[in-house]
């Protein structure tokens, strides 16, 4: 089989089963999220909290829960590492230096994932398990928590009230997020994935140096890393690694973790909208972006240039030959069009165009189809500047399911797309122009550029995943990456918060034969129209000085 023809049948495979799983999970979240009902293990978590779960709360109330939660979060996650060498079950490894711990708590707290360390090298069980893997579910939740709220403003009318947050939290990371974990983890630890608490062991002689291997919870950290699209591993080489992602199996299951709550989140919305049809049409906006990116993926990186690349194949520098080029192009895109930052291959030895392509996709917003939550909720953003675009080209008041976009939502929905842009920019032009942080870089011109460009853009973007080539671990890094993944998380929630309170107030208008239908076909495309051309307008010049640069030279 040639490994084009392997790499198609990847992709096939893969969207049968997305597809199969498309319906009855995404039901299953909007019975979670509108249910009256509380669990009774959900009963005891709220009373150990303090929490009132049937207490509406209106947009300022709900921005305050997540705040003070992720904030909680970061306080505790920075502490752990900072005592790590007074901790039981640390592995003999020191505490984590002040700029690297806040730089790690900023990461797992914003679902980032962002890693300036390598894990098997610093980080022992207690704050693996105790502190990243649960910021791993929590933070995932967070995400869902705001991307529900945003949805009922949209279904509900003449009310300001978005739900409870601390009941959306809870019910995502009890009734969703821990059983698929649980599931996943079986399949991989079946597969060949490690699942332990052993130690460090030298296994042997490697290029005159002893060899060491580390024990972990690697199964149970990897499903939740890919199903609540976080990204940190265990290990430096991440889901390259054999412990983490042992074959063409696990890895191909893994990005179905990656892409499964995100795809079906649009059923989740056009069930609590009451229209299935407005789901649908993110669906196809979110399919044909993903679809287009694997494929241009693909192409570049199978395409011929020299001898070396045909001899293999393609270009498989960087890449696991028990995944191939075509299973390394499909997880890359995914992992990047999604907040994931996980990956199974070495982005920075992409050709240029591929490079090119996983920034592209971090640069889009992440929406196609985004990380748990903030997918959903960002291109519903983009919805709403879509049909404010319809409006302004037919002389029409614009609407989106029945809410007029008037000046302050559209004002709003401009503030949360030029928020991240903003970040990406100003900081990379702050590291290239200032004396010390191009040291960092291991590659100059046009490839050093684009390690820059890329740590923050993967920064602001809550992505996680790293170019590599860049030293990270240093003050300046620390300090900037973590400010860009806080910023980049937390100030866009304010504006969709903001927004929905907005639309909750309204009263629903009647649709006219004037009312653009945005279940069709012509909207879906509208809306991927707009997504591209505001991405391409806000980065080209970055783009430009970087990946492309580097893939019209090779």
């Amino acid at each position: 089989m040639s490994p084009v023809l392997a790499g198609v049948l990847q992709l096939l495979a893969l969207t049968a089963a997305l597809a199969l799983a498309y319906r009855p999970l995404g039901d299953y979240m909007a019975r979670v999220y509108s249910s009256p009902r509380h669990l009774r293990v959900e009963k005891w978590i709220y009373k150990g909290i303090g929490a009132h779960p049937d207490t509406e709360m209106r947009w300022p109330a709900y921005l305050r829960g997540v705040l003070a939660f992720s904030a909680a979060g970061v306080l505790f996650l920075y502490l752990l590492q900072r005592l790590q060498g007074s901790l039981p079950g640390s592995l003999g490894f020191a505490s984590i230096d002040p700029d690297q711990a806040f730089n790690t708590a900023a990461s797992f707290v914003s679902n980032t994932n962002w890693q300036s360390y390598a894990g098997e090298q610093a980080m022992g069980h207690v704050v693996q398990t105790g502190g990243l893997a649960v910021q791993n579910f929590v933070s995932a939740a967070v995400g869902m928590a705001v991307a529900v709220a945003l949805v009922r403003a949209f279904a509900r009318s003449r009310t300001g009230e978005l739900g409870n947050f601390w009941a959306d939290l809870v019910r995502g990371t009890v009734r969703i997020l821990l059983p698929i974990s649980v599931l996943g983890a079986v399949v991989l630890v079946a597969c060949g994935a490690i699942q332990n608490f052993a130690g460090i062991h030298e296994v042997g002689q490697f290029l005159g140096g002893h060899q060491q291997w580390q024990g972990g919870a690697y199964a149970s950290q990897e499903v939740i890393k890919e199903l609540g699209t976080n990204g940190g591993g265990l290990a430096n080489a991440n889901s390259a690694h054999p412990f983490e992602n042992p074959n063409g199996f696990t890895n191909l299951f893994e990005v179905f973790l990656i892409l499964l709550i995100p795809f079906a989140l649009t059923r989740t919305f056009g069930r609590l909208v009451g229209s299935l049809r407005q789901g649908y049409a993110l669906l196809a906006t979110m399919g044909v972006i993903w679809v287009g990116f694997v494929a241009l993926m693909m192409w570049t990186e199978f395409h011929h240039g020299g001898p070396a690349l045909q001899a293999a194949g393609g270009a498989m520098e960087g890449k696991e030959t028990r995944f191939g080029i075509g299973g390394s192009s499909i997880f890359a895109v995914s992992t990047t069009l999604t907040s994931t930052g996980a990956v199974d291959a070495f982005h920075s030895s992409l050709t240029g165009f591929g490079g090119g392509l996983t920034l592209l996709g971090m640069q889009l917003g992440e929406i196609a189809p985004g990380g748990v939550g903030s997918g959903l909720y960002g291109m519903l953003i983009m919805a709403v500047i879509a049909v404010f675009l319809a409006g302004l080209m037919v002389g029409r008041t614009p609407e989106y399911l029945g809410k007029k976009i008037g000046t302050r939502q559209i004002k709003l929905a401009a503030c949360y797309i030029l928020i991240t842009p903003a970040l990406v920019l100003c900081f990379t032009a702050a590291a290239m122009a200032l004396p010390t942080p191009p040291h960092s870089m291991a590659n100059p011109g046009a490839h050093g550029f684009s390690e820059i460009l890329y740590a923050y853009t993967s920064g602001a973007n809550n992505n996680g995943s790293a170019f590599a080539g860049l030293n990270a671990d240093t003050p300046w890094f620390n300090t900037t990456i973590g400010l860009a993944m806080l910023l980049g998380r937390f100030l866009p929630m304010v504006f969709v918060l903001a927004l929905a309170g907005s639309l909750a107030e309204q009263q629903p208008v009647p649709a006219t034969a004037g009312t653009l239908r945005t279940e069709k076909p012509l909207f879906s495309g509208l809306l991927v129209g707009s997504i591209l051309i505001i991405t391409g307008l806000t980065y080209f010049p970055a783009l430009a000085l970087g990946p492309l640069a580097e893939g019209l030279a090779s």
